[in-house]
C-alpha cells in the first residue's frame, strides 16, 4: 500500500486541470478527514472529494 504524505494547507498538483477559466492544476487542501475539501487556486471554488478518489487523482505535493 502506498504511503500518502499530504496535510492540511498543503498545495497539491492534480493530474487533470480544474474546468474553470484559469485551468489550474494546483489546489490547496482545506479539510482532511474521510473526505477532503480542496480549493482551486485559479478560481477559488471549494470541492469535496472522497479520500480514495483523491489518492487516485493527485500527482504530487508542491514544496514552497
Amino acid at each position: 500500500m502506498k504511503d500518502y504524505n499530504y496535510q492540511l494547507n498543503d498545495i497539491v498538483e492534480m493530474k487533470k486541470p480544474h474546468p474553470c477559466a484559469a485551468r489550474s492544476k494546483l489546489f490547496q487542501i482545506v479539510r482532511v478527514g474521510a473526505d477532503l475539501k480542496i480549493k482551486c487556486l485559479g478560481c477559488g471554488n471549494v470541492i469535496t472529494i472522497s479520500r480514495d478518489i483523491f489518492n487516485q487523482k493527485y500527482k504530487c505535493v508542491k514544496k514552497d
